[in-house]
């Protein structure tokens, strides 16, 4: 695989040049996240389409003259702009601007612009994320002439989210495209809404763990059809299930994808560390009540908690009591005591908080890990890549049960990542802990897997959901092309004829109008003569509803 690996990872290395502005043949598309800190925006480019359905767009970063992703990013978060959004368009603005310096002019008018909006925005009345979508849709267009039409300015579901950042990784990885080779990992997959189930071969995707400090997601695709528990269940599958054609053809089934997203709040590392220290808080609390002690209520009598490193020492506040706390170390007694907070059920097919989970294929399947799964693995375990539970639990339990002086040393010596502070190190214990039991125990990975990727980058890329986005919002775009090339050349000599031929039309229409004109003024000229032949009859006068003229006589 390694042979196969090299040219495509080449390939992807290419992708660091500078974008050629000077290329007519390319286009462009900007994304604009806005998450709940800041607003970033992505600048995005790929050539005309290889006209072969079977392939989608090239997408790329655009990178500038010095070889720099153009991105730029600002604060706050759109979300704070609640109660005066007529000043969201002013405070996106900056980002169009340098957007609009990096594209060519010339391309403005055909480049869409998205602006797409996450999780601050979704906690907004809507009333209120109305009003701010209302102000980019009208003042945009004034100040930019991007293509940006009602659609293109939204608020994202977490489910939208995922399906993006599930595609962006996977078209970064290859995994959509067409292979003949042997080697290649391939999957049965059924066409999701095909007739007699349709079944084809095709390369197996890859899904994705990603753990923040607030909440932990996953997505990978369902290739088979799945089965329900109940008929609850299937209402709840129906909300966590994505089908979608990726493809640039509706009627072509081979890009279609049936994706598995879910996300669960509170199970981020920083918040899974704070419900266990409501939960010690008040269970301490209770106990020195009934017990009448004195535990965790001063540095010489602290609690002692397995879920920091040896004789690390910490305090939690609430309600302006102090708990103090001392760690022991103890990694696997840690892991016993975060088990109740997955919130398991034992109803089968379900995982964290007993929500459905399918079934996932562990001997043909392949799973990357992002943010704190890399970081857990990574910044102090230093055993980033590949995992394996075993030498996992081994390193964490080691580290765990190493003093806290000795950590302190190493820390100072240089011996962790560049980005690794004190606030990691001190909390490595648990957050190894509540990565191994959210792994093995919510989503019931085997003790055995082995094919756990966990990375900060794909080829040495940040890879966005924004990029997954462009993907799929710009998929049609190739049969355009395609069917444009099609009617260029099989209809050149009919649009020279057809040019020649509206100019007959145009005439014959004309040579109509001019004798339909000419006719009636002849019938308006017989007409007239009549009615001087005849005198003025007073029947005309009455015909016309006035008042029939005095013939004057003689005096």
């Amino acid at each position: 695989s390694n042979s196969q690996f090299f040219p495509r990872y080449l390939a992807r290395v290419t992708d660091t040049e500078a974008t050629d502005t000077a290329n007519p043949n390319l286009n462009y598309g900007i994304v604009v996240d806005c998450g709940s800190s800041g607003s970033r925006i992505f600048v995005y480019c790929w050539p005309r389409h290889n006209g072969n359905p079977h392939d989608l767009l090239d997408i790329k970063q655009m990178r500038d003259k010095n070889r720099k992703p153009v991105v730029m990013k600002i604060k706050p978060g759109i979300s704070e702009f609640a109660s005066s959004p007529e000043k969201v368009s002013d405070y996106i603005s900056p980002l169009l601007s340098f957007a609009a310096e990096h594209v060519p002019r010339a391309k403005h008018k055909e480049t869409p612009l998205y602006i797409l909006c996450t999780a601050g925005m979704r906690i907004l009345p809507e009333s209120q994320q109305k009003a701010i979508l209302e102000d980019l849709l009208t003042d945009i267009p004034v100040q930019f002439d991007f293509l940006f039409s009602d659609s293109h300015a939204e608020v994202i579901s977490g489910k939208q989210e995922g399906v993006y950042a599930w595609i962006g990784i996977n078209f970064v990885l290859g995994r959509f495209e067409h292979t003949d080779d042997e080697e290649e990992a391939m999957v049965e997959v059924h066409i999701p809404g095909s007739e007699h189930q349709e079944s084809i071969f095709r390369k197996r995707t890859v899904g994705i763990l990603d753990m923040g400090g607030v909440s932990t997601q996953i997505a990978y695709e369902v290739p088979k059809t799945v089965s329900f528990a109940s008929s609850q269940q299937e209402e709840v599958a129906k909300n966590l299930l994505a089908e979608f054609n990726l493809g640039c053809d509706a009627h072509q089934t081979e890009h279609v994808y049936r994706v598995y997203v879910a996300t669960f709040l509170g199970f981020g590392g920083n918040a899974a560390r704070q419900r266990y220290e409501d939960s010690l808080f008040a269970s301490t609390v209770l106990k020195n009540r009934l017990l009448g002690r004195q535990t965790g209520l001063s540095s010489d009598s602290p609690l002692l908690d397995p879920c920091l490193p040896l004789d690390a020492q910490d305090e939690i506040q609430q309600n302006g009591q102090t708990l103090y706390l001392r760690g022991t170390g103890d990694f696997h007694l840690c892991r016993e005591l975060i088990q109740p907070f997955m919130n398991k059920t034992n109803e089968t097919q379900t995982s964290l908080n007993g929500v459905y989970q399918p079934a996932v294929h562990f001997q043909n399947s392949e799973f990357y890990g992002f943010s704190e799964f890399y970081y857990c693995t990574e910044d102090v375990l230093r055993m980033g890549g590949d995992y394996n539970a075993a030498k996992f639990t081994k390193a964490a339990k080691d580290y765990c049960a190493t003093k806290w002086s000795v950590l302190r040393e190493r820390f100072d010596r240089g011996l962790y990542a560049s980005h690794a502070d004190l606030h990691r190190l001190k909390y490595q214990c648990f957050k190894s802990a509540w990565m191994y039991e959210v792994f093995h125990s919510g989503f019931s990975f085997p003790v055995s897997y082995s094919n756990l990727k966990t990375a900060l980058q794909v080829y040495d890329k940040e890879v966005q959901w924004t990029l997954g986005a462009i993907l799929y919002r710009t998929r049609f775009l190739p049969l355009r092309d395609i069917q444009q090339e099609n009617f260029r050349g099989s209809h050149s000599h009919w649009r020279s004829f057809s040019f020649v031929y509206n100019h007959y039309l145009f005439f014959a229409c004309f040579l109509v109008v001019l004798l339909s004109i000419l006719l009636y003024l002849l019938r308006l000229r017989r007409i007239h003569r009549r009615m001087l032949r005849n005198g003025s009859s007073p029947s005309l006068w009455i015909e016309e509803g006035l008042p029939p003229q005095k013939v004057a006589g003689p005096l």
